[in-house]
């Protein structure tokens, strides 16, 4: 099984084209990670700064190792991603079926 890292934020008042791009470096670096299957960041189509981020990972043992590899090697160059946020993200962590997310997942590009 692995593990879906789904996070939903809202950034502070005018970084929010920077912080998409923070949150788009944040999860190129985790994609070349061995051990992290997929990751993406949107913002809201009705252009609110709000933003979805999520991550999906081989195992649990991953999803620690490279986030908290990211954030070593990114943090000290523009702070930490809360320092950026008007208020605390909600974090959901699920176990799902990669083969059944990855088909399904597939099927939606396709469309």
């Amino acid at each position: 099984m692995a593990w879906l890292e789904t996070v939903v934020c809202s950034s502070q008042k005018k970084v929010d084209a920077r912080f998409l791009r923070i949150l788009n470096a944040h999860q190129e670096l985790k994609r070349r990670q061995d051990g992290c299957i997929m990751a993406w960041a949107a913002r809201s189509v009705d252009g609110q700064p709000l933003f979805l981020v999520q991550s999906l990972y081989k195992s649990r043992k991953n999803m620690k190792s490279i986030s908290k590899m990211v954030a070593t090697k990114l943090d000290p160059e523009h702070g930490p991603l809360e320092s950026f946020m008007s208020g605390p993200p909600l974090v959901g962590i699920f176990e799902v079926d990669e083969v059944q997310f990855l088909e399904q997942f597939k099927q939606g590009e396709d469309s």
